[in-house]
């Protein structure tokens, strides 16, 4: 009986899978491998991952072709090609492998694990669940960039969007909280890990949000610079003598917190904090601050807003940055109660709040899951 879906969601140097039983809407089996690639990598690449996953599901008796119904993949750029989950045939593939230059490390990681999941089971259905699909619902004076038409129309250079999934999710899971359907809620989700993000969602849809055209716009995140004068790079290739490749890793890997205090972890720059390292004081800020003026602008854009939704490793853990986040911010009507933040419950508002306050646990294998299944069965939708 074909009655389990497996999920892979493939990262620069991870790959993370969770297997479902769907009678009982339950995961039997998950896994995190790490340290893919690289100079000390454990693995060697995705695609020998992936063979490893699969081949220990295998010898566990928990995988075979009889019991799996389907495989949903995380892809990280559909481009303004998908703006919902597709079943992978050839065609998708080779619309996955045209947007490469929008993505090239992830989709090109994406496209090896989908390449070994078909070659082990040629017989079941492949599902493509797109990082940016949410965010194609933005309007077009939300996601045109002020440059000229042709960028656009010949080089697709648009915000796109990232961590969908993870949006999407928790956009659900606030209205479950809420006791009202999504269609009727503005919410701003906050997506904050070492990579970093925000959305503005009204009536539901996403309407704005802070990744572009790559994950390297928006917010600071753990090695990536976020927003930054465009004329920083040219100015840095000149003065430091450096290839547009060496920029490039500069902003997206040495940058953040990596840049300012010399850690990536956000947990390391708590510690340094409380041993009064200064660089670690003015990142902490730095991060909160930026977090602060999105906030405000999303305001303005929903002009009215039901609940902030924070989610992700900081996010769902981070109390200090949380109330950091928040404060000042009570001409919004967003106000914390200090001990329900401290507790970390689901609402962490004060009870004279205007604005929901809530912290959401974010589970991007469920959603990549139950996308998968929709796309299966469309009547489930």
């Amino acid at each position: 009986m074909m009655n389990r879906i497996l999920t892979i969601n493939a990262g620069s140097s991870s790959l993370k899978y969770s297997l479902f039983d769907v009678e009982n809407d339950k995961v039997i089996a998950e896994g995190r491998v790490e340290h893919i690639g690289g100079g000390d990598a454990h693995v060697a690449s995705h695609a020998s991952a992936m063979r490893d996953v699969l081949n220990g599901l295998i010898n566990n008796s928990l995988l075979n072709q009889r019991e799996l119904m389907a495989i949903g993949h995380r892809v990280v750029h559909g481009g303004e090609i998908y703006s919902r989950p597709v079943v992978i045939d050839a065609e998708v593939v080779e619309a996955i492998q045209r947007l490469i230059p929008l993505a090239p490390l992830h989709n090109t990681i994406n496209l090896a694990c989908i390449e070994v999941t078909r070659e082990l089971f040629p017989q079941v259905p492949q599902v493509a669940v797109f990082d940016t699909a949410f965010h194609q619902t933005m309007p077009e004076h939300a996601y045109r960039y002020a440059l000229p038409e042709n960028c656009y129309r010949d080089h697709q250079v648009r915000r796109y969007g990232f961590h969908g999934t993870s949006h999407q999710y928790v956009v659900k899971q606030a209205a479950l909280h809420l006791d009202q359907p999504p269609e009727q809620l503005n919410l701003i989700t906050l997506h904050l890990g070492n990579g970093a993000s925000m959305a503005a969602i009204k009536n539901g849809v996403c309407v704005d949000t802070s990744m572009g055209m790559t994950p390297l716009e928006g917010l600071m995140m753990g090695s990536r610079c976020g927003d930054l004068d465009p004329a920083v790079p040219f100015y840095l290739a000149q003065a430091m003598n450096k290839s547009n490749q060496e920029i490039n890793e500069l902003l997206n890997e040495k940058s953040g917190f990596m840049g300012v205090c010399g850690v990536y972890d956000m947990r390391e720059v708590h510690r340094r904090v409380e041993f009064g390292d200064e660089k670690a004081k003015l990142a902490l800020e730095m991060f909160c601050y930026r977090i602060r003026k999105y906030i405000g602008a999303y305001c303005a854009v929903l002009g009215r807003v039901d609940a902030l939704i924070f989610t992700a490793g900081i996010g769902e853990n981070d109390v200090v940055v949380r109330r950091r986040c928040c404060e000042g911010l009570d001409a919004f009507g967003i106000k914390i109660d200090s001990q329900l933040n401290e507790d970390s419950a689901v609402a962490i508002q004060q009870d004279n709040a205007n604005v929901k306050v809530l912290v959401i646990p974010t589970d991007e294998a469920r959603e990549i899951f139950e996308q998968t299944l929709v796309c299966l069965t469309p009547n489930k939708q």
